[in-house]
């Protein structure tokens, strides 16, 4: 996994131990139990010959019962694995994997892709496993895929502040009585940030309990830190296990023993910042479901594999796990983020919303590894964000026994803040809110929810990609898979069936609804999948169609005194579609999805060769995850794109004017074949973008364990070319072997080839487009150089026959590919488009200087398959068959059985969108209650212990430092004071002085005489002489 975008990176080795299994149990059984059933399984093998011991795992689970046991078997083969999963209490036999990870330099993308390599076996940066997802504090986060340039402000502030824990914290709630475990690298012993770590283990092979990295430390102080860059909750009961060597070497048994401990531990809050895209290692995702089985409250990091969409980490994708994405101190999503949806789904259905939420996770302070503090970015630090917040609201709830995975998970998406302009994949459900959440937390009632809790079409861009495009009659159902949240127990069902109910005046009787379901709600969650089409009637309507479907979840109920043993909650998921009239034909592109095949659960190479440091194809190949700026193009052209989830058998090819094939992995069935040539005949074209496949270079890009001496060698090259030969052999066309590179014009146009494959055979009547590239495949075998004049890598054809359609051969898909593209070749995908759909030779191809004769075919044989190759293993068409694979039975095509209407003559709400009130919870009458002074209490420094701070601008606070921002108004408050008194005193003073007569003024002699004189004449009634 790439864990950074900077041009320092952290590469990551998976290896394999083929000698080392993890025998899975049925039940937690002892030590000698375990022994005893995998010898018994053993001798049933017949195999007196076999080398195996129990691997010794020295760790503090080792002294409990356990699910799992560790075993070394010295060359195993196919029937012993067997026989030991024949055992009735062994699960499951699997792997021992291993992750190794080093920091290693890289050149820059520019420099690094036409310069020659050197080339070795693959150093994986994507990993088989998990690992850390933090990000360097000097990565330069960007806002956008192609954002402005601007330099973003740097922050550092202390993130439990900014996002209100003070308030909590005066109200007396610290995380107190809340056990909190951090799976990382562990903790020193004598940190000055934490009061209450409770224990330390390590689950390595390490002798030691202490950090030497720094990332565990940081986790662990953004979630309980006490001073400095404090944490949310400083008083929570911590639990640190170190699982990452200084190394950071990781097994899955370190993790397995691990988890389990925190379930004898009841632990209420699990952080792992740790990620990877394998959502198929079973022992790892089936504990993470019996952990929180065991109500414990999982947080885990999205993954910095962003901007890229179809990139979510594993156990963060999982129903049940709070996944967190990230975004900066301007509210902006983290170019490093994952983007959704998840991939578990493909081909058939369609991916669920995620991560659920997002938080500050870029530039965010934390705990350095032995005192002070220090900034990182990454999901990693997303994430421990949110576990800070889960602990401390945790605390805050007076009747625990509401608190649990799926209540949490209701109480922060429904309290979370939509950003503007940033759509569900991204976002989630939005920023968290603590305080929304702790209001929502403290007035909840056990129920069931959804996520997202309506289906809006016609709302962008929130609902992208469903609002950007329409739906009609006659196209591919619109799939919304839904998450049913259970917060009544971790086990539940849903009543009957969902009802559908259309509303008569917003035209809800144009739409017909079906919806599948989980059959079982576990642990906590499931899934409603709700496929939406067009009536007939409106097939030349154009409007907006309103509904919504009510869905009853029940539950047992832990306490036997409830009415009929069951809990019952029922929700109602409104929808909004907005249908216009079908589209012509030759505006609809169906998108070949059935026959993509990625990593997991095989090996299956990158498209490009030259990203040695990101070699698997694990996101998807969906228009919406690597290929979603392809598909906005085609939008923003006119084009209508659908999904074919089904074998080509399964849709009508009347309706589309072109089906196109891009970077096509699976084989093909006999019965496809025959129909697709029918389906060209009748006016159907096709557009194949293709890719590397040379049998001598996947050997040479094979994954080596240098331990066991073991190969994992790919299943197919960048796309199977074997397969699209034999799908195209019936017009004389055919891909080569060829492995070719460089950079060209076409057209005007500049472009790049990037790892394709030339044309080794068209017709002699097609157009045939050839250019000047490197030999890539002899760059890699030998590492040589040289130039290979006149490659064919272009090709058009019109079908002979009458109204038929055209064909169109590119030998390179990483044009139109979002995973690595350098220069885009959409310009060539609208040539080709007005090609096929409306018989529009380009004059630019057709005239070009760049055209020859189209080959013959005779000069190379074309490329076979892989002999021994696995690829029957994970292949829908493919099956073993005495050593030669061959195709299974033709499946059914999938059929819907749409939902009973039950019209309701109602109006629609106007807006889908308002924050999800929990049985009727409305946040504004949910007051906060009165805040009383608290502040959590501070451990003394230790003497000979650092009293400084490391804090921006040189401000020294108290020992319990904080925000400086939020102290000014108690700085000012107080010097308000301080004047008040002021005067009050100085009145106080005047008041109580005694008076002093004010001294009389003498006046003049003259003034005195006059004055008598006017006294003596009133007295006798004479007026004064004049």
């Amino acid at each position: 996994m790439q864990l950074g975008l900077s041009r320092h990176a952290l590469c990551l080795q998976c290896v394999i131990y083929c000698t080392e299994y993890i025998i899975g149990f049925t039940g937690y059984f002892s030590a000698k139990a375990r022994s005893l059933y995998i010898s018994s399984a053993l001798r049933n093998a017949g195999d007196g010959a076999l080398e195996w011991h129990i691997v010794p795992r020295e760790n503090p689970a080792s002294d409990f019962p356990s699910d799992f046991e560790l075993v070394h078997i010295r060359q195993a083969s196919a029937s012993s694995l067997l026989t030991l999963e024949d055992h009735p209490y062994i699960k499951r036999v699997t792997p021992q994997r291993k992750v190794f990870r080093m920091l290693k330099y890289f050149p820059s993308p520019c420099n690094a892709t036409r310069g020659t390599q050197k080339w070795q076996s693959w150093q994986s940066s994507r990993p088989f496993r998990r690992t850390s997802l933090s990000l360097g504090s000097g990565f330069w986060h960007a806002t956008g895929r192609h954002s402005s340039r601007r330099l973003l402000r740097a922050i550092p502030r202390h993130v439990a502040q900014i996002l209100q824990a003070d308030v909590l914290w005066q109200m007396g709630h610290t995380g107190s009585g809340v056990k909190v475990a951090v799976f990382d690298t562990g903790l020193s012993e004598k940190h000055p940030h934490f009061k209450n770590v409770k224990e330390r283990t390590n689950w390595t092979n390490e002798k030691t309990l202490d950090d030497g990295l720094g990332h565990g430390t940081f986790v662990a102080g953004v979630i309980a830190s006490m001073r400095e860059c404090q944490g949310f909750a400083p008083d929570s009961e911590l639990h640190i296990f170190r699982v990452f060597t200084n190394n950071q070497v990781s097994y899955t048994s370190w993790f397995l023993d691990a988890f389990n401990y925190a379930i004898l531990k009841k632990i209420d809050v699990l952080n792992l910042s740790i990620g990877g895209p394998d959502f198929m290692d079973h022992p790892f995702v089936d504990k993470v479901w019996e952990l929180t089985a065991n109500r414990v409250i999982m947080v885990s990091a999205i993954g910095n594999d962003g901007p890229l969409y179809g990139t979510l980490n594993n156990p963060a994708d999982q129903m049940d796990v709070i996944g967190v994405g990230g975004i900066d101190f301007e509210d902006n999503i983290a170019r490093f983020s994952s983007r959704g949806m998840t991939t578990w789904e493909l081909p058939g259905g369609y991916g669920r919303v995620k991560p659920d939420i997002v938080t500050y996770g870029s530039g965010v302070r934390g705990s350095g590894m032995k005192e002070g503090c220090r900034s990182l970015s990454g999901t990693s630090v997303a994430s421990p964000v949110v576990a800070g917040a889960v602990t401390l609201l945790a605390s805050t709830v007076l009747n625990r026994e509401l608190v649990n995975p799926a209540s949490m998970k209701q109480a922060l998406i429904a309290s979370a803040r939509r950003l503007p302009g940033v759509n569900m994949f991204e976002q989630g459900h939005g920023k968290l809110d603590l305080i929304r959440a702790y209001q929502i937390l403290n007035s909840y009632r056990p129920q069931a929810s959804l996520s997202p809790s309506y289906i809006d079409l016609t709302e962008c861009p929130y609902m992208w990609p469903y609002c950007s495009q329409p739906i009609y009659y006659g196209g591919m159902p619109t799939i919304v898979n839904v998450t049913i949240l259970n917060g009544m127990g971790v086990t539940g069902r849903i009543v009957d069936k969902p009802i559908w109910q259309p509303y008569l005046p917003q035209n809800g009787d144009h739409i017909d609804v079906a919806v599948s379901y989980s059959p079982v709600l576990w642990p906590w969650a499931g899934y409603l999948a709700v496929s939406i089409s067009v009536a007939k009637k409106a097939a030349s309507w154009e409007g907006i169609a309103q509904g919504h479907v009510m869905v009853t979840v029940a539950s047992p109920a832990e306490n036997d005194s409830e009415v009929g043993g069951e809990l019952t909650s029922t929700v109602k998921l409104p929808i909004k579609v907005k249908i216009v009239p079908t589209p012509p034909r030759s505006k609809r592109v169906l998108w070949d999805q059935y026959h993509n095949l990625r990593y997991p659960p095989g090996y299956f190479p990158r498209d490009n060769l030259r990203m040695k440091n990101d070699p698997l194809d694990w996101n998807g190949d969906h228009i919406h995850t690597n290929f979603r700026d392809m598909y906005q193009h085609l939008r923003s052209m006119g084009y209508f794109v659908e999904v074919l989830g089904a074998p080509i058998t399964c849709f009508d090819a009347s309706q589309y004017g072109t089906l196109l094939m891009v970077d096509s992995e699976e084989e093909y069935f006999p019965e496809e074949i025959t129909k697709l040539r029918r389906d060209i005949d009748n006016g159907l074209s096709l557009i194949i973008f293709s890719d590397w496949y040379n049998t001598s270079v996947m050997r040479k890009v094979k994954f080596y364990d240098e331990n066991t001496r073991q190969w994992w060698m790919p299943d197919t090259g960048g796309a199977n070319v074997p397969a699209l030969n034999d799908l195209i052999s019936v017009w004389g066309m055919a891909f080569s072997d060829g492995l070719y590179e460089g950079d060209f014009t076409l057209a005007d146009h500049d472009m790049y080839y990037a790892s394709g494959c030339s044309i080794a055979r068209f017709p002699e009547d097609g157009i045939v487009i050839a250019k000047n590239l490197k030999d890539q495949g002899l760059e890699v075998l030998k590492q040589e150089t040289a130039v290979v004049e006149g490659v064919p890598i272009l090709g058009l054809y019109q079908t002979p026959s009458d109204g038929g359609g055209r064909i169109a051969l590119y030998g390179d898909s990483n044009c139109i590919d979002d995973s690595h593209r350098q220069k885009d070749c959409f310009w060539l995908l609208d040539a080709l488009l007005q090609y096929t759909s409306y018989s529009m030779t380009p004059p630019s191809l057709s005239h070009s200087h760049s055209r020859v004769s189209p080959p013959t075919g005779q000069e190379r044989p074309l490329p076979q398959r892989l002999e021994g190759n696995h690829l029957y293993r994970y292949s829908k068409v493919l099956e073993a068959h005495l050593g030669d694979p061959k195709p299974r039975p033709l499946p059914a095509c999938p059929h819907l059985s749409w939902a009973k209407p039950q019209p309701v003559n109602e109006t629609a709400p106007s807006n889908l969108w308002k924050h999800q009130k929990l049985l009727s919870v409305d946040l504004d009458k949910v007051a906060l209650p009165n805040v009383r002074a608290y502040r959590p209490q501070v451990r003394p420094l230790s003497p000979g212990e650092s009293g400084a701070w490391d804090i921006p601008g040189g401000i020294m606070p108290g020992r319990y430092n904080q925000e400086v921002g939020q102290t000014i108004p108690v700085f000012a408050f107080l010097g308000a004071m301080v004047v008040l008194s002021f005067f009050v005193v100085q009145l106080t003073k005047a008041k109580s002085k005694p008076k002093r007569r004010k001294p009389r003024i003498k006046r003049p002699t003259y003034l005195q005489q006059q004055q008598q004189q006017q006294q003596q004449q009133t007295t006798t009634g004479k007026n004064p002489t004049v």
